[in-house]
């Protein structure tokens, strides 16, 4: 397994991690716990290191689930969590206060059955509590030796700098893909400067990358996708135009689709790790092959100018009553 370090402070993982988030949440009923064990399991002895969860995804159903399944495996595996929540009740707001993050660490450290968290992110960042108190709770953390290494997720360019100024950031999660690049304008070049890796989640486009969404798919009743515009038939018609792209450079790599759209995310720099999200072996095998296509210069050239013809139709953020 191919290796990348996430940031100038040491952190060394594998160059595709886990995302684990859909075991438990968000997209249908809950994967069957042998199943998710055995997922995981699979996970690691491909030689995945690297796996994402959050006290959000199921309010810690989901690192309940993998702490048992990776307490075999602890000393070689990276395991990111999340704090930022109101409370376990459901999403009732944000809350990033240094008590809130202490408790979510207790929480976070039974739950994953381990003395350390390896990386911990503020999962969105609270505009009621200024980032740097946030940051001087997690570096009191580290000092104490429960957490490892800092990070954000989805926050701006001003956010990460002053929060790298109060304690070093080893790595920010936002979304990215070829169907959503914002992250490209300000946040890749802040994080360069800075030296912070980028962990890019929903690589696949929150699965419509792998062209096995068609304009007739039907989510579950509780997936999330059936609240965020992107996903209406309408869209999912316009948005075809990513899939023809792919698909043609898929049949000249003798590749799918899935592996097209995660090698062209991990081109794009060294320091970024994506994190895609699977309930399948088949798929997480697939997925892991994606590291063994090279996209050359001309390759991504003829990827970025047919790009720059494409707008995305739909907005990511879900409809909310």
């Amino acid at each position: 397994m191919q290796k990348r370090k996430l940031g100038n402070n040491g952190l060394e993982v594998s160059a595709l991690g886990l995302g684990c988030m859909g075991l438990t949440s968000f997209y249908g009923p809950a994967t069957n716990e042998s199943e998710a064990v055995s997922l995981i399991e699979r996970a690691v002895d491909l030689g995945i290191t690297f796996f994402d969860t959050a006290e959000a995804y199921g309010w810690g159903e989901n690192e309940k689930l993998l702490g048992k399944a990776l307490k075999p495996f602890r000393e070689k595996v990276v395991i990111a969590t999340k704090f930022g929540f109101k409370n376990s009740d459901g999403y009732q707001g944000f809350d990033s206060s240094p008590k809130n993050i202490r408790t979510v660490v207790e929480n976070s450290l039974r739950f994953l059955e381990t003395d350390v968290i390896d990386l911990l992110y503020q999962h969105r960042v609270d505009p009621n509590i200024p980032i740097e108190e946030v940051a001087g709770t997690v570096k009191d953390l580290i000092t104490e030796g429960k957490v490892k290494y800092f990070g954000l997720s989805e926050a701006d360019a001003e956010t990460i700098r002053r929060a790298h100024a109060t304690h070093p950031v080893t790595a920010l999660q936002s979304e990215y893909s070829l169907w959503f690049r914002e992250p490209e304008k300000e946040i890749f070049p802040t994080l360069e400067e800075l030296g912070i890796g980028f962990v890019p989640f929903s690589p696949l486009g929150g699965g419509f990358l792998t062209g096995n969404i068609s304009e007739n798919h039907e989510f579950d009743k509780n997936d999330y996708r059936n609240i965020v515009p992107r996903f209406s038939k309408e869209n999912r018609i316009a948005n075809q135009t990513f899939i023809e792209l792919l698909e043609k450079m898929a049949r000249d790599k003798n590749a799918t689709k899935a592996q097209v759209a995660l090698a062209w995310v991990m081109a794009q720099n060294d320091w970024t790790v994506p994190i895609p999200g699977t309930t399948k072996i088949n798929r997480l095998e697939e997925n892991i092959k994606a590291l063994d296509i090279t996209l050359s210069a001309n390759d991504l050239q003829q990827m970025h100018s047919a790009l720059s013809t494409i707008q995305t139709q739909g907005s990511r953020i879900p409809v909310v009553e």
